[in-house]
């Protein structure tokens, strides 16, 4: 059962009774009720806007469009510099904001309606000197207005804690990361908050996995009280399923790599919302080696092919993925069935470089009666993925609907001994179904039309 997801301070108070919510504001006092506005840790979400505990350098910050990650990087930055009367020192004097270019340091970052000005009390909010790119707080606290577009201007100073906006945009990520490192260097404790849309970036996958990095995340969905009514809906409808759609929306990294088959371009061409009469229909296994609760994943995908005109305009459905790890081979055998008895399908086509003949006695365990064709790589996984790679390029594979771990799979894949995935299970499973569909004349039988 999923948890619900926990709610701010406010979000609590808003939700007593009225009478009870009555009580509680009358007996505020006016200073309290006035300061109110100010207090972060009141209204801020939980899940993605409140500082970690822990003894961390770096708070990653993902976050979909409008998902409240600016205002909490703003946020944090004020709660570094203030301290507990507008003209005592915070626990940092010397910031660094890192921004794309320096107009979106100050559009976004300083004068946004989530920048530092207006989030800051009128006793405590700093002045802005964009002559000398500076930011100057009551307190004699300063902010030094960064472009990552020219690294070279961090050669020089040195700070106590930054921000880095969207880090994942940067056209010179690398060397503007780099360069702010050896900046953070003042104080006893120097930290630094990244503020990022996810992107397939190399310098933001590393920072994530650095032990001294935490990281939260959250979707738009979790900020669309704060936003215009139906945005997050008609952004929803648009490009929900899609890459961008999760990348945009739900604040997922998606990633692909150098080299890869397939992009996540390509993938997003091929969506379509459902899928016409199909010809044939199969359900493709690629059996794990190990059982158990450990066990690898195993690949279980649904595929149809519609012949519509000549060979050459025939196209190929992918259905559903229904992969499956940690289970023992009876269980994922019971899923690949029910898979076939729910779809329809005409053939269940399994992998059995590993199993042998072990994996149709377990197909033939859960259901004597499946139509089974058993199937032998003799050649690598590239070299098995390449002519079903081309076959999106040609335009004649749709996807029906968003299947997220399948297509991360898809963009990673390069090779196994080049970087690429380890085990590629689903990618594997598409493959063996595409295959059968559309490129071995062994599975080109011609059963009813039916109707999904």
């Amino acid at each position: 059962m999923t948890k619900p997801a926990p709610k701010s301070t406010a979000a609590l108070i808003a939700s007593l009774a009225e009478t009870e919510r009555g009580a509680f504001l009358d007996g505020l006092s006016a200073n309290a009720l006035a300061g109110m506005p100010w207090l972060w840790n009141l209204w801020a979400h939980p899940k993605h806007q409140i500082e970690p505990a822990g003894d961390w350098q770096t708070w990653v910050i993902l976050g979909g469009r409008g998902a409240g990650k600016t205002r909490a990087g703003a946020e944090w930055i004020r709660a570094q510099v203030e301290g507990a009367m507008p003209l005592e020192a915070g626990r940092s004097r010397r910031v660094a904001l890192v921004g794309e270019t320096i107009d979106q340091v100050r559009a976004v970052m300083v004068e946004g309606d989530s920048g530092l000005l207006a989030i800051s009390p009128p006793d405590r909010r700093p002045e802005l000197k964009i002559s000398q790119k500076r930011l100057i707080w009551p307190n004699g606290a300063e902010a030094m207005l960064v472009s990552a577009a020219n690294p070279e201007a961090l050669r020089g100073p040195q700070f106590d804690c930054a921000w880095a906006d969207e880090l994942a945009k940067w056209t010179k990520c690398r060397e503007a990361w780099d360069m702010l490192q050896f900046c953070l260097r003042l104080g006893e404790r120097p930290r630094q908050v990244v503020t990022t849309t996810p992107r397939d970036n190399e310098v933001l996958i590393e920072i994530m996995g650095d032990a001294r990095s935490v990281v939260t995340h959250a979707g738009t969905q979790v900020n669309r009280a704060n936003l215009a009514p139906g945005f997050f809906d008609r952004l929803k409808g648009k490009y929900g399923g899609t890459t961008r759609g999760r990348q945009e929306l739900d604040g997922e990294l998606v990633r692909g790599r150098e080299g890869a088959l397939w992009t996540p371009a390509m993938i997003d061409a091929a969506r379509v919302r459902e899928a016409p009469e199909l010809d044939r229909i199969v359900v493709a296994v690629d059996p794990p080696v190990t059982s158990g609760p450990n066990a690898d994943e195993c690949g279980i995908v649904v595929a149809g092919v519609s012949r519509k005109g000549e060979p050459s305009e025939w196209e190929v459905y992918v259905l559903a993925d229904f992969s499956v790890a940690g289970h023992s081979p009876l269980a994922w055998a019971g899923v690949a069935a029910e898979a076939y008895r729910d779809f329809q399908a005409d053939r269940l086509v399994a992998e059995v470089n590993q199993g042998g003949d072990l994996v149709e006695s377990v197909v033939r365990a859960v259901d004597q009666q499946i139509s089974y064709r058993a199937v032998r790589a003799t050649r690598g996984k590239r070299l098995r993925a390449e002519p079903v790679a081309a076959l999106y390029e040609q335009g004649r594979v749709r996807h029906v609907g968003g299947f997220p771990e399948l297509e991360t799979q898809m963009c990673r894949f390069v090779a196994v001994n080049s970087g690429g995935i380890k085990s590629p299970d689903r990618l594997d499973a598409l493959v063996w179904a595409l295959t059968d569909l559309m490129l071995d004349g062994a599975g080109q039988g011609m059963p009813r039309v039916r109707k999904l």
